[in-house]
This record gives structure tokens, sequence and C-alpha cells, in this order.
């Protein structure tokens, strides 16, 4: 199987239960909470990359 025939084979029933497991784990009023921690997480990587691709370009 390849990885496109895998993210393919996820289907509705799948993606509910895994909301279900996550909304038990941490509860309603976590999740608000982790998504604007990934979110920073994401901005931060995205400005560190950034930062060394300007990087790269002075030294050339």
């Amino acid at each position: 199987m390849t990885t496109l025939q895998i993210f393919l084979a996820i289907g509705p029933w799948q993606i509910g239960i895994v909301v279900l497991v996550v909304l038990l784990l941490f509860g309603g009023k976590k999740i608000p909470e982790l998504m604007r921690g990934l979110g920073s997480g994401i901005k931060e990587f995205k400005d560190a990359s950034k930062e060394d691709e300007t990087l790269e370009e002075k030294k050339e």
C-alpha cells in the first residue's frame, strides 16, 4: 500500500473516532489552548526557516 492509498482509506468514521478520543482525553476547554499552542509553534517554525533562508542569501 502506498501512502496515498492509506490516506484515502481514512473515512469519516475514523475521523469521528479520533475527534471523540481527543475530546475525551483533553476536554472541550483544553482544545482551544492546544490549537493556539500548535499555531504559535507553526508560526515560530516558519519564522525560523525564513531567517535561515535570509542568512544563506547573505553568505552568497
